[in-house]
């Protein structure tokens, strides 16, 4: 079990720097936009406000997942049945989480698919779209792979004997 518990963390701190990377990533690109006065350097507003949260987010697990990971550890060489029991409730409402995650995802990738589409000819609106297709994308795909992990490490704990 300790295999599966350091093999989820470890790629939750990974995917952590990813999500750093590409927030401030996106805001350098944001900041590229409105100097050159680009005509959709309106998509710097759901590139900024999504790379805050981004970086927001991957900050807090990065920096919380080594302790969290000693803190299991010894859970589980003390008291597995506590921890099968602790991890899998914590697991189940994370589980659920991505489910409100994804759904808020998709929405504002199909906004913005739907604001390209449909008013393309409006700069503002055109870029609004980008951005958030381009956000939108790359987080919800990131929260499917986070998600398949979460459900191997899930199912990882039914292997803990009661």
């Amino acid at each position: 079990m300790i295999n599966h518990m350091s093999s989820y963390f470890a790629a939750e701190k990974q995917e952590s720097l990813i999500f750093i990377a590409v927030g401030l990533l996106a805001i350098g690109i944001s900041v590229w936009l409105w100097m050159n006065g680009h005509r959709l350097k309106s998509m710097a507003y759901p590139l900024v406000v999504i790379a805050l949260m981004q970086m927001a987010v991957g900050a807090s697990v990065y920096l919380r997942t080594d302790t969290q990971l000693s803190t299991l550890s010894a859970q589980l060489n003390a008291n597995p049945t506590a921890l099968k029991a602790e991890e899998t409730t914590r697991m189940q409402t994370v589980m659920k989480n991505f489910s409100i995650y994804k759904a808020v995802e998709m929405v504002l990738l199909i906004g913005g698919v739907g604001m390209i589409a449909f008013l393309q000819r409006y700069d503002m609106a055109a870029g609004i779209g980008v951005g958030l297709v381009l956000q939108a994308a790359f987080t919800l795909t990131l929260d499917i792979f986070a998600e398949a992990r979460g459900a191997d490490y899930l199912s990882a704990m039914g292997s803990i004997p009661t």
